[in-house]
C-alpha cells in the first residue's frame, strides 16, 4: 500500500518534558461523513495497527459525544495496557478531542478537526502527550515512542484513506 499524496506527519518538542504529533490529510469526502467515522469507537480497531493488538471493551454506546469514556486495552512491549479516553470538546462536524483518563501516558489530549477545502476534507490530528519517568521518559520516546507512533499514524492514515476510497 501506498502512503496518500496528501498524508503529512510531524513531531516536535514542547516546553515542560512534552511532544506534539501532527498528521493531517485529505480525504475525498464532506467533514460529516468523515466525521461520522470517527464518532464510532469501533473504527478504533480498523486503524490500529495489529501489533498492539486493540482491544475494546467498553464502547460508550456505540458513538462519540460530549464526556463519553471509551475503555480499551493495548499492547506494548508484551505488556496488556489498560487505556481510557473520554471526549471533550465535541462539535459536530468540525472537531473533537480525547483525552487520555488513564493509560500509558502522563498526558495525551488528541484534537481530530475536519475542515472542508475545495479537495473534500481536511483532516488533522494534533496529539500533544508527555511520557511519565522524567528524563527516563524523554529517552524511551527517542528511542521507541517517536517511532512507534510515526509506525501507527502512517498506519492510521492508509486505512482511513483506504476506507474513503470505498466511501466517495
Amino acid at each position: 500500500m501506498n502512503l496518500p499524496e496528501t498524508f503529512e506527519l510531524s513531531f516536535s518538542r514542547l516546553p515542560g518534558g512534552s511532544f506534539r504529533l501532527t498528521a493531517s490529510q485529505i480525504l475525498p469526502l464532506e467533514p460529516a461523513r468523515a466525521f461520522s467515522f470517527f464518532e464510532d469507537p469501533h473504527n478504533l480497531a480498523y486503524i490500529t495497527p495489529q501489533w498492539l493488538e486493540f482491544k475494546l471493551l467498553a464502547d460508550g454506546g456505540g458513538r462519540a459525544f460530549e464526556g463519553v469514556e471509551f475503555k480499551y486495552t493495548i499492547k506494548w512491549l508484551g505488556l496488556r495496557i489498560p487505556w481510557r479516553s473520554r471526549i471533550v470538546n465535541y462539535h459536530l462536524p468540525r472537531e473533537f478531542t480525547d483525552i487520555q483518563v488513564i493509560g500509558p501516558y502522563q498526558k495525551w489530549v488528541h484534537v481530530h478537526t475536519f475542515r472542508l477545502i475545495s479537495e473534500g476534507t481536511l483532516m488533522n490530528d494534533n496529539v500533544d502527550y508527555r511520557l511519565p519517568f522524567g528524563l527516563a521518559g524523554r529517552l524511551t520516546h527517542i528511542w521507541i515512542v517517536e517511532s512507534q507512533l510515526r509506525n501507527i499514524f502512517t498506519y492510521r492514515a492508509l486505512r482511513i484513506n483506504e476506507w474513503a476510497q470505498r466511501n466517495i
